[in-house]
């Protein structure tokens, strides 16, 4: 299972970085009592036997992580899913792309903390690659959006330590306004 919310977050907007996407989309929504998170891509995409093989955690794509044999982001989604309770639903084509929704119903008492959102929002920005990273995230009606596009020109880089530092400066502000902590 994973440690915290934002670890399954960091897993699923990784695979789709590495499904060679061009646009990802993070949608974090919470309602209520439920947290909806939704990761699409428009990147390589799976047939129903790798999807299949995907939720298997003793099976890795391969060539993706060399020397590993094992594909652990998905699987562990699942039972974190399972284990409390929530919701996971995956639509995927080859050559169309992926869509991961999962939801979680904070009530429950083994749902994952938030963790430290601030922190994996940054890494994924920075993330290597020409692809376009787009950040929803709303608490109720208030929120915020992000584009990495936006980010890297306002910083004009968005690999070093200062940027770095900034970005999650002001993930963090954005977090704090929106949940007051």
């Amino acid at each position: 299972m994973h440690p915290t919310i934002s670890d399954a977050v960091a897993d699923i907007v990784q695979n789709a970085f590495e499904a060679a996407a061009g646009w990802v989309e993070l949608k974090m929504v919470r309602q209520g009592d439920a947290l909806r998170v939704q990761v699409a891509d428009n990147g390589r995409g799976m047939d129903e036997q790798t999807l299949k093989r995907a939720m298997d955690p003793f099976w890795t794509e391969e060539g993706k992580h060399p020397g590993r044999k094992v594909g652990l982001g998905l699987p562990f989604l699942k039972q974190t899913m399972d284990q409390t309770g929530g919701i996971l639903e995956m639509d995927t084509a080859p050559g169309r792309g992926t869509v991961v929704k999962f939801e979680f119903d904070l009530t429950n008492v083994d749902v994952p903390p938030l963790g430290d959102l601030a922190e994996t929002l940054s890494g994924l920005m920075a993330y290597p690659g020409g692809h376009e990273f787009v950040v929803s995230r709303r608490e109720e009606a208030r929120g915020y959006d992000v584009k990495r596009s936006e980010l890297r020109n306002a910083l004009g880089g968005l690999e070093s330590a200062g940027s770095l530092a900034l970005m999650k400066q002001f993930f963090a502000s954005n977090e704090e306004e929106l949940v007051g902590k």
